[in-house]
Formats: C-alpha cells, structure tokens, sequence
C-alpha cells in the first residue's frame, strides 16, 4: 500500500525538515553543517551562507549536523512524490551519498569545483596561492543566463544531472565510487550563477530549463543520464524526445 500525502508529510517533518518551505532559511557553517531553524545551534549562528532549502543546501557540498543524521535514518525505505511520479528509494539522498564535497581525484590540490573553474574560464583565472590550489577570479559566462562573473565566489558549480535527481533514478543502488564518479565528472560540471542553479535545484528536464541554450542542456543532461546508465521514468523516455524536438529543431 502507497503511503498516504499525510503520512509521508508527517514523516518527513520528523525527520528533520529534508523538504524544508521555500521562505525557510537554511544556514551553511563555514564547516559546511546545514542547519535548519529547529537545530539547537540555529539562533547563535551569525557567519553562513543561506540557502532557500534544506535540498540546496546539500546540493552545495553540505552535510547534516549529527543530530539530523541521527533523525534522518528513521525516513529510510518510503516512496516519495517527484515531479515525474513516485520513486522507491532504499535510503534517503543526502549529499554524502555521493562523497564529501568536491573531490580531488588526481591528488594535485585542485578539486572537481576548482577544475571546472580553471576549464570554462574565458580568461587565465587568478589564484589565491602559489600552489594553484583555489581560484579566486576569473571570466565566466553562465550557460543558464548570459551573465559574465568574475568572482569565483559567486559561481556555483551546477551539477547537470542534480544528483538527488540521479539517486531517484538509479543512483540509489550504485558503490559510492560510480556516485563519486557522476558527482565530480567535469562534463557533469558547469560553471552558473548562483540564483538560476539554487532555482533549478534538483529538477529533471520536465520540470526545469535554462532561460537560454535551452537545446544545448537538453543533450547535455540526456547524455549524461546515458552515460552513467540511470533510467527514466516512463513519463520521461516519453517527453524527453518531445522536448529535444522543440528546442533543438
């Protein structure tokens, strides 16, 4: 038997607000802890970065506090509701499911986020050290806008295929190495400005896209998807072509 919208509501509040309002603000620590207003630290937090939603925060390399870990395993093995129809998930997503943060695969002090920089900047980008371990400025043109940004502190680092997206089809079942695979994978990795990818979240196709290079996206998330072997729904193996007929044309 389905759980009922009710049931499921009452689930998720318990378990730590995963799917927290849009006018609740998430607080990310330097550390990188999400923490929502019911956490006992919430109020004496004064130095974080906000995020509309708890699933944000997490998309960003953030990680739940050990008292929202403990809460968060009580929602395991329960159908939730997507924008495509209900998917059965052995776990709940959380970020770590796909390594902590941006990985450095090569072990050369540059990880995924500071790679994808260095790669899609229009300029030399500039360093915050002589180790060329972290970018500090450069010339991005967002794929999702046309904005020009020149601060690596205001990019975000979008994941085409979000991985929350990914785990409801398929990721779920994977190792942790092939999750780390897709999550640090640099054609998976584009560079955006942060109010267009924090609006996206971890939408699929059918319920988001880009305002411009619309046709562009479209082949980069189905590529994706078939690279890394996750499988769509019924409803999106059925809409998918529909949209790549419209926009890329």
């Amino acid at each position: 038997m389905k759980p009922t919208l009710t049931s499921l509501s009452l689930l998720l509040i318990t378990c730590f607000s995963m799917q927290a309002s849009a006018d609740t603000m998430i607080k990310m620590t330097g550390s990188g802890l999400c923490h929502a207003p019911d956490s006992p630290h919430y109020s004496r937090i004064k130095h974080y970065t906000p995020f509309d939603n708890m699933e944000a925060c997490l998309a960003k390399g953030g990680h739940l506090p050990k008292h929202a870990q403990k809460n968060q395993t009580m929602a395991a093995s329960f159908t939730k509701s997507t924008d495509h129809g209900s998917v059965l998930t052995d776990h709940v997503y959380s970020r770590q499911q796909f390594g902590k943060g941006w990985a450095d695969l090569d072990h050369d002090c540059q990880n995924s986020r500071t790679e994808a920089l260095i790669e899609q900047s229009l300029i030399p980008v500039t360093f915050k050290t002589p180790q060329h371990c972290q970018v500090i400025s450069g010339r991005w043109r967002s794929p999702y806008s046309g904005m020009e940004i020149y601060q690596a502190s205001k990019i975000d680092i979008d994941h085409v295929v979000p991985l929350k997206w990914a785990w409801n089809h398929g990721a779920n079942h994977w190792t942790l190495d092939k999750r780390k695979a897709l999550a640090n994978d640099p054609a998976n990795l584009l560079s955006v400005g942060a109010s267009l990818n924090r609006q996206k979240g971890a939408k699929g196709l059918i319920s988001w896209l880009p305002p411009i290079n619309k046709c562009q996206y479209i082949t980069r998330f189905e590529r994706i998807v078939k690279t890394h072997d996750l499988t769509l729904t019924k409803k999106e193996a059925r809409e998918y072509p529909q949209l790549e007929r419209k926009y890329c044309a």
